[in-house]
């Protein structure tokens, strides 16, 4: 089950990066340490669900601990369709995947921050097509990552 938060407590391993549109899936992967997240690839969504199996295999190829979903809330912090579908594709996701946390986290702006960091990089707007999903996924994973270790691990136990 697909949860809002932090997350359990911290356990070791590689995280999954989630950034969901409605047309592709950008896919982010931390290190073994949970200390830095790498764009991983983009998938294109599947009325057929594919893109979630694929997702899945990742999970299991990877060792993935935990898997963080960006929420794309509205700046009031309000949910609209595309948290509420991000939402459900977490659900989904969680589904295949067995004991492995799906965690939703805010990720307001996390598209035009990765925007702004490609276009730092040298890439212009026409060439970050093929990698802003990733970049988003990037953003969504480190942020969660870094709020863990300024905010230290949540003593409360696992959640479901």
């Amino acid at each position: 089950m697909a949860t809002e938060g932090t997350g359990p407590a911290w356990v070791p391993g590689r995280r999954l990066g989630v950034d969901v549109g409605t047309v592709r899936v950008g896919l982010a992967l931390s290190d073994a340490t949970g200390m830095l997240a790498s764009p991983l690839e983009t998938v294109r969504r599947a009325k057929d669900e594919r893109d979630l199996d694929h997702l899945a295999e990742l999970v299991v190829t990877h060792e993935v601990v935990e898997v963080v979903v960006g929420l794309p809330k509205h700046l009031s912090g309000a949910s609209g369709a595309s948290a509420r579908d991000a939402s459900a594709y977490a659900e989904a996701l969680a589904s295949r995947i067995g004991n492995v946390p799906v965690h939703l986290v805010d990720e307001r702006l996390s598209t035009v921050t990765a925007a702004s960091h490609l276009r730092a990089g040298g890439i212009d707007a026409r060439r970050q097509r093929s990698v802003i999903d990733q970049a988003a996924a990037v953003v969504i994973l480190q942020s969660h990552l870094d709020e863990r270790r300024r905010t230290g691990p949540d003593l409360r136990g696992r959640h479901s």
